[in-house]
């Protein structure tokens, strides 16, 4: 079902809501939201790894992988992923007597095992329909593969010969290659249908003009939530309509420029007009509200507690912060844009990640069907010609 945002459709997000209501609703606990966010980006830095996770303090060598982790540049959330999932891994060690340095493959299949038997954290009858288990696919992956990168580390620092975790890999044409040790789901994204879109419009009409630009920007330039929140004012071009994503803010480190629409233009000019009543400086272009900690940046804690009270409210609890990204991607498929195109606004460094939104279109079944019809009508209507003529 086509989804396919125009002007009408943003109507609801604009005129429709009382100058009060320019204040956004989320910022009475966004203090605290920023605050806590802080708080974990720092608690992962490498110089506070061990205070941290101490559970890392009898293998030392764990401790120094994740602090070569930061030291290569990995955000301080992936560090933190990597400490959680070695964590884990350790504990079962240390509840099945293994030792971490000299564990071979068949301990590395008994922690698997233990991954797949364990329920659900939200209670034991809750399985995950990607697995099977109580944890998700994509939970496993990574949690084999950050043992695998430890005990990479371990290879090459000569502490043992061989890595026991066995590593999947394909053949350029795909026709080839090994499973690893988790199998590999590759899901489509999930986007609202008409109606789930509409009954989000309809709660976000009732944010403040920040929330209601940054869900406009985050769908026109299909922004992930770190690009979104992590704009400067600098970054704008209002008179060529476009934005410039800095490549520090990218997953990909790879910087764009993308365009928005007029609609966003103009609550944009609104929403600039708005920030000069909170602060003249230059910097983040979306800024808190609260008294707290007014004119600074909005985190990307903040952002994600917004959309998840969007959801909540509209009763779409699956519409996530990155929604808006596979929704735009897709939406632009369906339109017709080809493959490098889409790629290229959406920042992706391989267009077999675009090609994700190529297939949630069902753009090439489409067109496929409709040219083999065309081919079928033809050849009756040739039959016919033949017979009844």
């Amino acid at each position: 079902m086509r989804v396919l945002i125009t002007a009408s459709t943003w109507e609801v997000l604009m005129g429709l809501v009382p100058e009060d209501l320019a204040i956004a609703r989320s910022d009475e606990p966004e203090a605290r939201s920023d605050a806590r966010w802080r708080e974990r980006a720092a608690a992962a830095t490498p110089d506070r790894v061990a205070d941290r996770w101490p559970a890392l303090a009898p293998v030392p060598r764990a401790v120094q992988w994740l602090e070569i982790q930061r030291d290569l540049g990995r955000s301080p959330r992936t560090v933190e992923a990597y400490s959680r999932s070695l964590v884990d891994y350790l504990a079962w060690c240390d509840r099945a007597g293994v030792e971490v340095e000299t564990a071979g493959r068949a301990e590395i299949a008994g922690y698997l095992r233990d991954l797949r038997e364990r329920p659900g954290r939200h209670g034991a009858d809750v399985i995950s329909l990607s697995s099977g288990t109580g944890l998700s696919n994509a939970t496993l992956q990574l949690r084999v593969t950050v043992v695998r990168l430890f005990y990479d580390f371990l290879v090459e620092e000569q502490v043992r010969e061989r890595n026991p975790v066995v590593r999947g890999y394909r053949s350029a044409d795909g026709r080839a290659g090994r499973r690893g040790l988790v199998a590999r789901l590759d899901p489509l994204p999930w986007i609202p249908t008409d109606a789930q879109w509409r009954a989000i419009l309809e709660i976000a009409a009732g944010e403040g003009l920040r929330n209601r630009l940054m869900l406009a920007l985050a769908y026109d330039a299909a922004l992930r939530r770190e690009e979104l929140c992590l704009l400067g004012t600098d970054d704008l071009d209002p008179a060529h309509r476009t934005i410039t994503i800095r490549a520090e803010t990218t997953n990909s480190k790879r910087g764009r420029v993308v365009p928005y629409s007029t609609v966003a233009g103009e609550l944009l000019a609104g929403y600039l007009r708005h920030r000069r009543t909170i602060t003249t400086a230059r910097g983040a272009l979306f800024v808190s509200e609260s008294p707290r900690n007014r004119g600074q940046g909005v985190s990307a804690w903040t952002w994600s507690k917004v959309v998840r009270s969007i959801a909540l409210r509209a009763g779409v609890l699956s519409f996530s912060t990155h929604t808006l990204r596979h929704l735009c991607l897709t939406d632009l498929a369906r339109s017709g844009w080809e493959l490098h195109q889409i790629a290229a606004l959406a920042g992706h460094r391989s267009t077999d990640t675009t090609q994700r939104y190529i297939h949630l279109s069902g753009r090439d079944l489409a067109e496929r069907l409709q040219s083999g019809m065309t081919q079928i009508h033809q050849a009756r209507v040739a039959q016919l010609g033949e017979v009844l003529a």
